[in-house]
């Protein structure tokens, strides 16, 4: 008995993201590294946004989360309908299989070497059960989606790193998942080609509807997305949210928020507190509509520190 393809995944789920306070702890020996400390982060179904960030900040580390291939150490962390920290190793393994496609930086994590395009798009369908027919059906409907229906039968070593990247995500999407996660796709490509791919991932998000998370460090990547995440420091600390976005689109308005969590707490962009020269503590004042937030000055603090000023310390 085989598997069927049909229009809709066998694990019918909507795509949505949901983490809130998401703890991810790595533990040595000797050390022990907060890399997600308590980060929030939401994305509706069908979605398509770019994660920014350091090296270190913790870009690679939430989505391998979302991937289940690191399990998170505490919080809340549900990707389409399944609850990740509530996983076994047996679930996990079958929620990789299914619910998220993954592309990789390093094209020789995404395709087999020895395997043509077409075979690499039906690898991940053996696993599944699907049989011979309905793996080829599969395949070139993939291929042709990402534009490399004349390309079936180039191995990897034969086709371009633009190529490589398109049939990678032909492989990611073989099972039909409702989530598609790349890390640096665009990393090793030069401008154009990076575009180029970038392209295939809007085409598959919008014809596939398909809820897509991206990592990069390409600032004319990130651009073209409506809406741009900023880690800093294992938590989310902006969104840069845009209309018009993508350089086909004419001209493109964009506004920076930072992200208030759970707690309250929120991140002041790194720009701004350079130019203002924030520092340990800053001053708030609550207006009607806004809240202000104001350096701390040397005298402000100086004069507050005098006591005979505000009525203390003078006896007479």
């Amino acid at each position: 008995m085989t598997a069927t393809l049909s229009s809709k995944p066998a694990h019918d789920i909507d795509g949505r993201i949901h983490c809130e306070g998401l703890v991810r702890i790595y533990k040595t020996a000797e050390i022990e590294v907060l890399a997600l400390q308590g980060l929030d982060f939401h994305v509706e179904p069908g979605e398509l946004i770019t994660v920014v960030g350091a090296s270190g900040s913790g870009k690679s580390t939430l989505l391998n989360v979302l991937g289940g291939l690191d399990q998170p150490t505490a919080g809340i962390a549900r990707v389409g309908g399944h609850d990740l920290l509530g996983m076994n190793a047996q679930q996990r393994t079958a929620y990789r299989r299914s619910a998220v496609g993954f592309v990789w930086q390093q094209t020789a994590k995404n395709l087999q070497p020895y395997l043509d395009a077409r075979s690499n798009v039906e690898f991940p369908l053996a696993l599944s059960g699907f049989g011979r027919r309905e793996r080829r059906a599969r395949a070139e409907k993939m291929l042709d989606l990402v534009g490399l229906l004349d390309r079936v039968h180039h191995r990897p070593a034969e086709l371009s790193g633009g190529e490589q990247q398109r049939v990678a995500i032909a492989v990611a999407l073989a099972n039909e998942p409702r989530i598609l996660l790349a890390d640096e796709p665009t990393g090793e490509l030069d401008t154009a080609t990076a575009i180029e791919v970038f392209d295939v991932l809007r085409t598959v998000n919008e014809e596939l509807g398909v809820t897509g998370v991206v990592v990069t460090h390409d600032p004319l990547v990130s651009q073209q997305v409506d809406r741009t995440v900023a880690i800093r420091d294992g938590r989310i600390s902006s969104e840069i949210v845009r209309e018009g976005a993508g350089l086909d689109r004419g001209s493109v308005i964009a506004r920076e928020y930072a992200v208030l969590d759970g707690a309250g707490r929120l991140q002041l962009p790194e720009h701004y507190v350079e130019r203002l020269e924030l520092k340990r503590r800053v001053r708030l004042e609550l207006e009607p509509d806004h809240i202000g937030v104001w350096p701390e000055f040397e005298h402000e603090t100086s004069r507050w520190e005098r006591p005979e000023e505000h009525g203390f310390g003078d006896d007479s």
